[in-house]
């Protein structure tokens, strides 16, 4: 019987841990679109009501970002929400180093009336695109 036990617990906690892991990559309860690097670089390119977010740290932007985007890093954004007022009617299209912290922040910014595109892979698979990084 105490293994049963065991056993009940072990699979309901690997539950929990594929769950928090499909949700902290926005593939489950994401309220938000999540787009490719390419269709980040179209709309970039191709559309005039998108603005850029990176949400990385100081020392990561400085390190390189995408030409134009805007730092508001994850762990002060909802407290700097004023700074996208100004965006509030564009598609905001998020990105951090792999894709983890902007989906993070697409919920933050969802939660607050913005509409956040999120980057699968972030600021890595943008650079498989190609896009221009600056320092």
């Amino acid at each position: 019987m105490k293994k049963k036990f065991t056993n009940i617990l072990y699979w309901i906690a690997m539950m929990g841990l594929v769950l928090y892991f499909a949700y902290s990559k926005g593939w489950i309860l994401a309220n938000f679109e999540s787009i490719t690097p390419q269709q980040a670089q179209s709309l970039l390119q191709n559309d005039n009501n998108v603005t850029l977010l990176d949400v990385r740290t100081i020392e990561e932007f400085k390190q390189g970002h995408i030409r134009g985007a805007k730092l508001i890093p994850l762990s002060v954004l909802e407290k700097n929400l004023d700074k996208l007022r100004a965006d509030q009617n564009k598609k905001i299209i998020v990105y951090c180093r792999s894709g983890n912290r902007s989906v993070a922040a697409s919920r933050i910014l969802n939660k607050h009336g913005f509409v956040p595109l999120n980057v699968k892979g972030g600021i890595i698979g943008f650079m498989g695109v190609k896009m221009e990084i600056v320092k």
